[in-house]
């Protein structure tokens, strides 16, 4: 991205990355689609930075001097700091890639909005059925679907609960659930709460009532059992295909005008 000598006028140093050809309208429309699935709550509907922490990937260059996927594709694969991995084939994140690239690199604006209600509400209520009922009833699904108005919101809070805080570091419309954990001492006295810290020395919770306790685990027999809620969120995460994710995310949303 630096060199020694630059354009005139321009910053020593500074190479300014040249305009793209016009992409291929159907890659383009594929992976605004991919995007607005997978994408678009972290890094916005401009791909500038969203709700969920994302950067800006226009100004990543990572994506300025990726051409068809090639650099962001172990990214996408391997995920890196709070972005999960995800299992995209080549030829959709080469769809992502030249969706991104669709922007200026002038104005770098793109699209204001990007329409992710595109599946099928009632395949989404089977999958609901199948995979999602044994926890969550259809009220409580109505009651998250009607406060969460935004479709992306509503889709990155179904995903994956908590992780859909708001701008600037403000809470998450919909808190996760605590992390408990069960700690069993050698004496037998088993003592619940909500999970503090846990690391390869000590555990530490807060009972209901509000006590503190610390636990040492390294080189003992005390048994310590983490409870996370979100676990088969997670799990889920890794198996959901794109249709499935627009599926769910369209019938979530089609529960707000259900009598």
């Amino acid at each position: 991205m630096f060199s020694q000598d630059g354009p005139p006028g321009q910053a020593p140093g500074f190479v300014a990355y040249p305009q793209r050809p016009p992409g291929d309208a159907a890659a383009i429309e594929r992976g605004k689609g991919l995007y607005g699935a997978n994408c678009v709550f972290c890094h916005g509907a401009n791909a500038r930075g969203g709700d969920g922490g994302g950067p800006n990937l226009l100004r990543s260059t990572i994506v300025l001097e990726d051409q068809k996927g090639e650099r962001i594709a172990p990214v996408i694969r391997e995920g890196r700091g709070g972005m999960p991995p995800f299992q995209l084939s080549d030829a959709q994140i080469a769809d992502i890639s030249e969706f991104l690239h669709s922007f200026p690199v002038s104005s770098r604006t793109g699209p204001s909005t990007i329409n992710i209600l595109v599946g099928d509400p009632k395949k989404g209520e089977a999958y609901v059925a199948a995979k999602c009922a044994s926890c969550h009833t259809t009220a409580a699904l109505k009651a998250v679907a009607i406060k969460l108005d935004d479709p992306k919101m509503l889709q990155q809070m179904w995903l994956m609960p908590g992780n859909a805080g708001g701008r600037g570091g403000g809470p998450a419309p919909i808190p996760a659930p605590p992390i408990s954990v069960t700690v069993t001492q050698a004496s037998g006295e088993v003592v619940k709460g909500r999970l503090s810290r846990v690391d390869d020395f000590s555990v530490s919770l807060t009972q209901a009532d509000g006590t503190h306790r610390t636990f040492r685990t390294a080189g003992t027999t005390t048994k310590v059992e983490i409870h996370d809620p979100l676990t088969p969120h997670k799990e889920l995460l890794r198996i959901y295909t794109d249709d499935d994710i627009h599926n769910v995310t369209a019938y979530l949303s089609s529960l707000r005008s259900q009598s």
